[in-house]
Parts: C-alpha cells; sequence; structure tokens
C-alpha cells in the first residue's frame, strides 16, 4: 500500500456537530492516523492513514462510540482491498471487462467479504441504504427513543398501582435510556472526549436519583434522546435532498456496439462510449451529440424550466430529458465524473469542511459542559458551607443546573442550519462549498464580474442588418450563403440570424477566405464578397452616412462587417457579443442588496465601455489573468471583501485570490475547482442570490444561539433562586430543542428570491 492511503466510510447515527466532533477526535488519537474528516450532513468520514495505521481497529473504535460503520467505494476501494485480504484483487480485474452478467456476480464477491457492509459498499453506485432513508422508527436512535418513552409511560403506571415501588420503577425507566448514552459517554472520554454533552447527561441523570428525582431524570434522558431524533431527522433531511440529485440519473443505458444495440448498467459506460437516447429518456452520461437534435429538459440540473434546443457537436449532462427525437451521444465523463457526481461531491467536500460557527460550536461544548459542572457543584456546595443552608435542597439545585445545563439546543443551531442552507442552494442550483464560503458570502461588498461568458452569453449575435437597395432578407441570404460551412464565431452568428428570420440561403459558388479581409464568391450570376470596412473601402467608395453608420457601431462595441455585390456596397451586417438576459437584473439585485459590481475583461476598451453602459458597471479593460488578480488584491487592500465571478481558465488566479470565488454556468473544470462557489445555471442573478441564502442563513444561526442561549439562562436564574424546579426547566429545553430545529429545517424551503425574468425589462 502507498505510504499514504484514505479510507471513506459511510457512518450511520451522527448528527450533529459534536457527533463529528467526538468521532474525529477518537480517530485522529488513533497510531498512523494523519488526517480524519468528518461530515455530518453527508454521513461519511475520510480517514488519511499510513501503513502503520490498522483500519479494523478504527472501525472498531468508532462503532464503541455509538455510530455504524461502512466501507464506501471510491477512494476507499484500496484500503478496502487490502483489508480484505487481497483475494478482492483478481475479482476486480474481471470486474472491468464489465457485461452486466459479471456485474451480479462481483456484487456478490463482495456480500461475503464484508457482510455487515454488503448493503452500504455501493454508495452512490446504483442502491444507496443510508440509514435515514428508512422511516426513523427503524433507525437504532428512533427504537431506543420509543423504548425509552414505553418504559416512561410503564413507569407511571406501575407507580399508579403500586406507589410504593414507584421511584425504582423509574429508576429503571431512566436506565433504559441511560445506558447507551452513558457508554457512549465512557467510550468518548477514554477517546479523549471527557466532556461530551453524553458526559453531562450521565452525571446530571446519576444526580438526579441521588436527590430521589428519578420522574425527572427519566423524562430528561427521554428527552434528550428525542432531542437527538430530531437532528438525526433533519440531518437526514438535508442529506436526502442532495442524494435526491444522484437519482436523476438513469440506472441503465443503451450501448451501441458494432450496430447492434443492448442495455448495460450506466455505471459501467467507459468514456468514448456511444450510447442510443430515446424521445422521453433521462441521458445517462455526460456527453457530446453525434447525431440528432432535440430539445432536452435540463431542469433537473440547471432548473431552467424550458427545453434548450441541442443538436450535433452540442454537449448533454447526465440526468437531463431528451424531449422528442432519437440522440446518439459520445460518453465524455464515465458515471463517477458526470456533472452530477460532481455536484455531490463538491457539496460533501463542502460540507467536510467545517464552518467557522460550527467549529465555535465544538470549541463551545469544551468549555460549556466543565462549567456546568463546576457551576452546579459551587451552587451545591457553597451556600450550605458558607451560610450553613440545608444540603439537601442545595444539592437538588446543583443537580437540577446540571439537568438544565444539557445543550441539545445549542449543538444543533450551527449544523443544521447549514447543513439545510447548502441543500436548499444546491437545489436552486447554488453550489457552496461549506459553511465558511457559506458565511463569507454575505459579507461580501464588492462583486468582480468577468465579461465574457460571464455577463455576456460568450459568442457573438447578430445585432444590425442595413440593406442598402435591399432587403434585410436579402442582405443576411446573400451572406450567409458565403459564410456556409464556415465555423467562424462571426460566420457562426450570420447562419443563425438566417436560421432564425427564415432566410434562404442559396447555395454558393467558388466561395473562398481573403485572409485578414473576409470571404468572397458567386451565388446566382452575383459576385458577392463580405469585408472588413478596411478592405470594403480597398475596392469600393463608402459615402459619408455609411461611414457614420459603422463609426456609430464601432463605438457601442460591434464589429461590422461590408457585403459587396458586384463590386458595389450593398449593406451591412454588424455583431456583438451580447449580454446576458438577466446580467442587468443581477446587477441591480446587487445593489439593492448593497453590494457593488466591477467588470473586469480582457477584451478592448471600447467593446467594454459600451456593455458596461448598458449595465450600468465600471469597466476594466484589456486585462491579463494576472492584472485580474491585481485587481481583485487592490479592491482587498481598500478594505473590501470581494467575490470574483468567472467561467474560464484565465479567471482561475483571481477566483482564487477572491473571498469568494464564484464559477459561473458549466465553466470549465478548472473555474469549478479552484472557486469556493459555482452558479451552476449560469445566471447573473444568483450571485445576489448567494449573498441573501448567506444573509438568512447567518440571521437564521443568531436566532438559534439566542434561542437557546436566551432559555437556558433564564431557567438558570429562576431555579437557583427557587422559583422553579426541574419541570419546567426541562421543557424549556426541549422547547428550544424543537424550536431551533425547525427553525433551521425553514431554510430547506429556501428559493432565491431574484430570478432576473421579472426584472429584465428592456
Amino acid at each position: 500500500m502507498a505510504a499514504t492511503g484514505e479510507a471513506r466510510y459511510r457512518v450511520s447515527g451522527m448528527d450533529c456537530a459534536s457527533c463529528a466532533a467526538k468521532i474525529d477526535t477518537a480517530v485522529r488519537r488513533m497510531p498512523g492516523v494523519e488526517d480524519v474528516s468528518v461530515s455530518v450532513t453527508a454521513g461519511t468520514m475520510t480517514v488519511r492513514h499510513d501503513e502503520t495505521s490498522n483500519l479494523t481497529a478504527i472501525e472498531k473504535k468508532v462503532t464503541g462510540l455509538g455510530y455504524s460503520l461502512a466501507p464506501l467505494a471510491g477512494k476507499a476501494e484500496r484500503a478496502l482491498s487490502e483489508h480484505r485480504h487481497d483475494h478482492h484483487d483478481h475479482d476486480h480485474d474481471h470486474h472491468h471487462n464489465h457485461d452486466s452478467h459479471d456485474h451480479s456476480s462481483h456484487d456478490h464477491a463482495d456480500h461475503d467479504h464484508h457482510d455487515h457492509a454488503a448493503k452500504e459498499i455501493e454508495g452512490l453506485h446504483g442502491h444507496d441504504h443510508t440509514p435515514m432513508d428508512s422511516p426513523w422508527w427503524k433507525s437504532k436512535k428512533g427504537r431506543l427513543t420509543i423504548v425509552s418513552g414505553v418504559a416512561l409511560v410503564a413507569a407511571y403506571i406501575v407507580g399508579h398501582l403500586v406507589p410504593s415501588i414507584s421511584s425504582y420503577a423509574f429508576v429503571v425507566a431512566m436506565l433504559v435510556g441511560l445506558v447507551p448514552i452513558a457508554r457512549r459517554a465512557v467510550m468518548a472520554a477514554l477517546a479523549g472526549t471527557p466532556f461530551s454533552i453524553e458526559m453531562l447527561m450521565t452525571i446530571a441523570a446519576i444526580g438526579a436519583v441521588i436527590i430521589n428525582a428519578g420522574e425527572e431524570a427519566a423524562t430528561v434522558v427521554f428527552l434528550f434522546l428525542v432531542g437527538e431524533l430530531l437532528e438525526g431527522v433533519a440531518a437526514g433531511k438535508a442529506r436526502a435532498s442532495i442524494q435526491s440529485l444522484t437519482t436523476l440519473v438513469p440506472k441503465t443505458a443503451l450501448i451501441e456496439d458494432n450496430g447492434e444495440t443492448r442495455e448495460v448498467q450506466a455505471e459501467s459506460l467507459k468514456v468514448g462510449a456511444v450510447i442510443l437516447v430515446r424521445p422521453g429518456d433521462r441521458i445517462a452520461a455526460d456527453g457530446t451529440i453525434i447525431e440528432g437534435e432535440s430539445a432536452i429538459d435540463e431542469a433537473p440540473v440547471t432548473g431552467e424550466s424550458t427545453p434548450v434546443r441541442k443538436g450535433v457537436e452540442a454537449k448533454v449532462f447526465a440526468g437531463t430529458i431528451n424531449t422528442d427525437a432519437v440522440l446518439r451521444v459520445r460518453v465524455t465523463a464515465a458515471a463517477a465524473d458526470n456533472t452530477i457526481a460532481r455536484v455531490v461531491k463538491l457539496v460533501e467536500e463542502a460540507q467536510e469542511s467545517k464552518a467557522p460557527t460550527e467549529r465555535f460550536i465544538d470549541r463551545f461544548s469544551r468549555y460549556y459542559t466543565p462549567g456546568v459542572v463546576a457551576v452546579a457543584a459551587l451552587v451545591a456546595v457553597t451556600p450550605p458551607l458558607v451560610a450553613g443552608a440545608s444540603w439537601l435542597e442545595w444539592i437538588y439545585k446543583g443537580l437540577a443546573i446540571l439537568l438544565i445545563g444539557c445543550p441539545c439546543a445549542l449543538v444543533i443551531s450551527t449544523p443544521a442550519a447549514i447543513a439545510a442552507a447548502l441543500s436548499a442552494g444546491a437545489r436552486s442550483g447554488l453550489l457552496l462549498k461549506g459553511g465558511a464560503v457559506l458565511e463569507t458570502m454575505g459579507r461580501v461588498t464588492k462583486v468582480a464580474f468577468d465579461k465574457t461568458g460571464t455577463l455576456t452569453e460568450g459568442k457573438p449575435k447578430v445585432t444590425d442588418v442595413l440593406g442598402f437597395g435591399l432587403t434585410e432578407a436579402q442582405v443576411l441570404s446573400r451572406a450567409a450563403a458565403l459564410e456556409n460551412g464556415s465555423s467562424h464565431p462571426l460566420a457562426l452568428a450570420i447562419l443563425e440570424r438566417a436560421k432564425s428570420d427564415g432566410a434562404p440561403v442559396p447555395p454558393a459558388a467558388e466561395a473562398k477566405a481573403l485572409p485578414g479581409k473576409g470571404v468572397s464568391g458567386r451565388v446566382g450570376g452575383e459576385t458577392l464578397s463580405l469585408l472588413s470596412p478596411q478592405a470594403a473601402r480597398e475596392s469600393a467608395p463608402l459615402s459619408a452616412e455609411q461611414d457614420a453608420r459603422i463609426e456609430t457601431m464601432n463605438d457601442e462595441g460591434k464589429s461590422v462587417s461590408v457585403l459587396l455585390v458586384d463590386g458595389k456596397i450593398a449593406g451591412l451586417i454588424a455583431m456583438r457579443d451580447e449580454p446576458r438576459a438577466d446580467a442587468r437584473a443581477g446587477i441591480e439585485a446587487l445593489r439593492t442588496a448593497g453590494v457593488g459590481s466591477v467588470m473586469l475583461t480582457g477584451d478592448n476598451a471600447r467593446t467594454a465601455g459600451a456593455i458596461a453602459k448598458g449595465l450600468g458597471i465600471e469597466p476594466h479593460a484589456q486585462l491579463l489573468p494576472e492584472d485580474k488578480q491585481r485587481i481583485v488584491r487592490e479592491l482587498q487592500a481598500q478594505k473590501q471583501i470581494v467575490a470574483k465571478v468567472g467561467d474560464g481558465i484565465n479567471d482561475a488566479p483571481a477566483l482564487a485570490a477572491a473571498d469568494v470565488g464564484i464559477a459561473m454556468g458549466g465553466g470549465t473544470d478548472v473555474a469549478l475547482e479552484t472557486a469556493d462557489a459555482a452558479a451552476l445555471h449560469g445566471r447573473v442573478t444568483d450571485v445576489a442570490n448567494m449573498v441573501v441564502l448567506s444573509r438568512t442563513t447567518m440571521s437564521n444561526i443568531r436566532q438559534n444561539i439566542s434561542m437557546a442561549l436566551g432559555l437556558k439562562a433564564v431557567f438558570l436564574v429562576t431555579t437557583i433562586a427557587g422559583i422553579t424546579g426541574l419541570w419546567p426547566a426541562i421543557l424549556a429545553d426541549t422547547g428550544a430543542t424543537v424550536l431551533v430545529t425547525a427553525n433551521a429545517m425553514r431554510l430547506l424551503r429556501w428559493k432565491g428570491v431574484f430570478s432576473g425574468r421579472l426584472m429584465s425589462a428592456r
């Protein structure tokens, strides 16, 4: 095995940051472990280790803490094969020449080796069994909660029938729920987290028995379990909404092999294979169309409701729906790298890189638990020793404080909100890689936009057609006839316009390119040429009016081609890379949110100025990649928090330098890798939506923390003052837990505020 290996596991039973922190601490202390990252939302753990480590011991450790563990395919494959005594390797080779029969036999091989993980190893493959997929009452936590509740009710009934043994009945009921909690507390303490919440619970419950508050203790234990379960359900909801993205990709595909088609598992498709997509089918892999033209419904991936027409050479994504014609598609990405898998991977990584506030909670419980214990001890001991008050009364109060102190609600407040926000974002096509990015986004003060492909469509469009003695359609037909078959962007723009206007494209004879000037040819007896204004002036004089027209168009950032018929000037065609439909709305939306925008572009100053004026944004033109980065740094030096939005390789340096780098649209892979966030739909308004999502989430977290702490503080005071006993405090904490979870779950329903359609009044 290599010097360092990486093992990935699916961990079930985790549902809050403190769970993750506990596993993290325990595994970090194991020999040979270099790094651990645990994601609550994804339900995964990644362990980087060298060859001295013992994976089996690591697994035992985690299961000892009360979580269940299953190796995940993917990066873990290496680690797994080592730990299946290598008789997996040969099996693996024949797994590659993969017809569907092999697939099943290979699965059986899997199941023999690792029975407890048999169901879960497939990870994103085929079927994904995470514990939260089953209804909550089937999970380990759910069962424990139910049993504990039943025991509590039983204790009440027994207590009423036979009052003499009622206290014992409650102690038994409490132990039902407490034993698993106490076991976890001890394991966590041995693994290096002595001050876990479980430990606090255990001490509090034992104390309660001493002061004969078995009834309250049993209730607290039950409520604690309910709180944990709620949080598990919340985490599961967030997880499910991301996992649901993976179910978009169909399980099987029709592959073409030597002229015949057969059905294969979609995940076995290799790059370069050709698949047949029938109308109404979901496309099984990322690829390019090699035959056919159809409208493709990309709503599952981009959220755009209108189907996009795509023909030969166009890129299609896995999970999108082919609506009206048969397509043949060449696969360009293996199942593990297709768009949706990348989105899921980015989101999962995002959740492993924890937000500072989440770490704040980890730090918080490290001090909070011993703090509560210390306060409780002081309350119990000081008044009797100093003022000779009744021991029993104050010990009762001290232990009551322990029970009140159990910070169930506090711990959920942040991770639940962040998980919900990240998945709501992902569903609206906003990918944020992690809580830290989510936080920074709301504080952004300046957004630097790239021009081409971000604020504009990225390809020229015909904006004006002028005829001198010819109609618009005639000018277009002749120009299109000359350009037919060319792949130059300006030629494509002319052909596209001719197609959309329904102008006929007659065949051209002797068509040839005149390097640096334009094209010429013969169409139906006329000699035609389409030239740049400079070249046109050499062969025919332009009138003053025509010169003025060309000049105005150039000032608007348009490039102009001149059509000559038999040596006379017959028309002008102007083209420009036009702004996206929602560019203006997007910049307005940012302004509304109090965020300024600048445009950075490598394009010439004239075009940049013209586009910027139309959008109401300040331009910086003729920049190289390092200039873009320099401007980002300069803005940061003025104490601005900068988000950089770009789509290309040349944006990578600036994306990396900015406080938040946002990749636009599908973008290039490099942009997606270096960026901290991605607007998958390529909408300019999505940048403003990210700002809003971030601000909404942060205020949600603030509400949660203040709710939880506020209620605690109130009851801490009233208990010491002897106004309230245990019951109100316990109910208040449960209330807080439920409130905080519900409040965080509100974020799951978040939808983008700015759509860019309503506002784009031209």
